[in-house]
């Protein structure tokens, strides 16, 4: 993981570590232990690219604060986001390559200042020869193909301007965002962005500002987002 600084205090994040993830709290106490001798703490500044497309996978990420952002990047520069994870979270695209010893299919960024443990892959798989934590890790395959599902929808399925209307309807009345940052959640370009919220503006839908968008007609909007779905 890319510029991240060690701390020390792992006996610390015990407590944190046993409540965010219950998992880890129904291991043995000797198991427990040598998870927590093995384990890096790591604070890792907003911005850090934790993990890149290609790269190889050596660590397990178990989230105490903060939030990543994952997503997968185009030879053109633009990316499709995939999913986010904060606390109690962990990563099924880390967890699949520290299984099957393949690298990084995807990106991964701190949205937010990070307080993390990590476990390397030798404990990773020892850890899977008990129940609890194995049972954790297939949870999380199955929650995260589901949403990966519903993203592969979307995008092959849904209009560009039912997404945006769907996206600008879960910010609030107040949406503060520039146009480029509306255009990478939805994995597409900020020039389609901006003339499609351009058509918004001119239909009364939206009012738009300098990096904020005022809904105007959320039932508009509303009818907008669930046309096709």
């Amino acid at each position: 993981m890319a510029s991240a600084s060690r701390a020390t205090d792992i006996d610390g994040a015990a407590p944190a570590l046993r409540a965010l993830y219950p998992a880890l709290a129904l291991l043995p106490p000797d198991e427990l232990a040598a998870t927590l001798r093995d384990a890096q703490r790591l604070a890792v500044p907003t911005g850090t690219v934790l993990f890149e497309q290609g790269q190889s996978c050596a660590l397990f990420p178990l989230i105490l604060k903060g939030t990543i952002r994952v997503s997968k990047p185009a030879a053109n520069g633009r990316e499709l986001p995939l999913y986010r994870l904060c606390e109690g979270d962990t990563c099924v695209i880390t967890s699949a390559c520290l299984l099957g010893g393949a690298a990084y299919s995807a990106r991964g960024i701190a949205e937010t200042d990070l307080d993390l443990v990590a476990l390397p892959r030798q404990r990773f798989l020892a850890l899977l020869d008990h129940v609890p934590f194995r049972d954790f890790v297939f949870c999380l395959f199955s929650e995260r193909i589901a949403e990966l599902m519903q993203v592969v929808e979307e995008v092959a399925f849904r209009k560009l301007d039912e997404r945006l209307a769907a996206l600008l309807l879960g910010k609030g009345r107040i949406v503060h965002a520039t146009h480029q940052q509306l255009a990478d959640e939805l994995g597409s370009v900020r020039e389609m962005v901006t003339r499609l919220l351009k058509g918004f503006s001119e239909a009364r839908l939206v009012r738009l500002g300098r990096e904020q968008i005022e809904i105007l007609d959320a039932q508009a909007l509303r009818g907008l987002a669930s046309r096709h779905a």
